[in-house]
């Protein structure tokens, strides 16, 4: 294993037995993402600069302390040239002030701490054999430095807290519109994590963006969080959407068709959102997400006397009560998305792994060794599902019977 891996576990593994949940709930998903995003890569990938964003100044569309938001953008050519990929990082979010202006000082809330380049695999790499579809699009990362997934309006000037998500999305897309998306043929709003929510709050606001006969879909990976009950019977990820919220002042941002008749907390989870959205949309999710598993389900917040503590670093250690209240929690995401399921055009691969973030890693976007579902991987179902090959709703059957998956362990 890299030594970054085994150093970012580590980190993990002290935040978990330290009990810092507000740290775990900021920094696990940012350490998740980083070790999901680059961890497993393949020999030279291709590194791609940052661009910032010069004219968000002039909107207030800047980052958590007042950076100018970036970009990561690899053009596109041959029969790719007017195709668009545009993949949201993901990173968690920042709940109130004291994480706020601790993720300032991080990359996940200013420019200045962003890597000045990324390695671009899996989804956006652009190598034919790694990605068969999408190699050669535009591709563009855009980074994340707002935390609440592009959607908050507001400040707080005493902390010197800019929440200016919303603006920041509409500020990336007028700068790559200029920069040739308007003359886009097809295109594909993508995201993981945080930025795979992000990709369903935005879909429809992406779609508009184009004329009719531009083919224009949606893809989250990893963003289906859910509106469960923890394992001390509390709601650890409502009380924390909430906070984001309300402090970033995203209710008038979130989709009207769910404001309109629900809190905008609940209209901040995608169960909420999903049979709404009108533009074609693929949720590529794992059925026990790694993340909501250790942040959201059983974080030690909720779990005092560490009953859980085994079962959360390694699926393996979970006792037979601890599997069975994740196949409960398996069968609600089921429930959420039956609705959206029913959809032609809409596409689904929720695979029974115990993972976070599956495309843009390259073992498990597309390799020898991928995660299948009867023997389909990820890469060349939302291939077949973005350019109307066949039709892909695919559902694993429950854990363990999964032989295929790149399960996440925390040891």
């Amino acid at each position: 294993m890299h030594k970054l891996q085994l150093l970012l576990l580590w980190v993990l593994g002290v935040l978990l037995l330290s009990g810092c949940v507000d740290c775990f709930l900021h920094l696990n998903e940012t350490q998740l993402a980083y070790l999901e995003g680059y961890g497993i890569s393949t020999a030279n990938p291709l590194m791609v600069p940052l661009t910032l964003i010069h004219a968000a100044d002039a909107t207030g569309a800047v980052c958590l302390d007042g950076t100018l938001p970036g970009y990561h953008l690899h053009r596109g050519y041959g029969s790719g040239a007017n195709s668009w990929l545009i993949h949201l990082e993901g990173g968690g979010w920042c709940n109130n002030i004291r994480n706020c202006v601790y993720r300032k000082k991080t990359r996940r809330g200013s420019s200045v701490y962003m890597e000045k380049q990324l390695p671009f695999t899996g989804i956006l790499s652009n190598k034919a054999e790694e990605n068969p579809d999408f190699f050669n699009w535009n591709r563009v990362k855009l980074r994340y430095c707002d935390g609440a997934s592009f959607t908050g309006d507001s400040q707080d000037k005493a902390a010197q807290l800019y929440f200016r998500g919303q603006r920041i999305w509409l500020a990336a897309m007028q700068d790559l519109m200029s920069k040739g998306m308007r003359y886009a043929n097809q295109a594909l709003l993508s995201g993981c994590s945080a930025g795979g929510l992000a990709s369903i709050l935005h879909c429809d606001e992406f779609k508009d963006l184009f004329p009719g006969t531009t083919r224009v879909k949606c893809l989250s990976d990893a963003g289906l969080f859910l509106d469960a009950t923890d394992v001390s019977g509390g709601r650890t990820l409502r009380n924390l959407f909430g906070g984001v919220v309300n402090l970033q002042g995203a209710k008038e941002n979130l989709p009207r068709t769910c404001t309109s008749h629900l809190d905008p907390t609940s209209c901040f989870f995608p169960q909420n959102l999903i049979a709404n959205i009108k533009t074609p949309t693929f949720l590529l999710n794992a059925a026990y997400d790694a993340w909501q598993v250790q942040a959201s389900l059983a974080p030690p917040s909720a779990d005092p006397h560490g009953y859980w503590h085994e079962c959360r670093m390694n699926h393996a250690r979970c006792s037979p009560s601890q599997i069975q209240f994740l196949q409960g929690f398996r069968i609600e995401m089921l429930k959420a998305i039956r609705g959206f399921s029913m959809s032609r055009q809409n596409g689904l691969f929720i695979n029974s792994c115990f993972a976070h973030c599956q495309t843009e890693r390259q073992d498990t976007w597309f390799s020898d060794s991928s995660p299948l579902i009867r023997n389909k991987g990820i890469a060349e179902s939302v291939g077949d599902w973005y350019f109307d090959r066949t039709g892909v709703k695919e559902i694993d059957c429950p854990y363990p019977c999964d032989r295929t998956c790149h399960n996440l362990v925390f040891r």
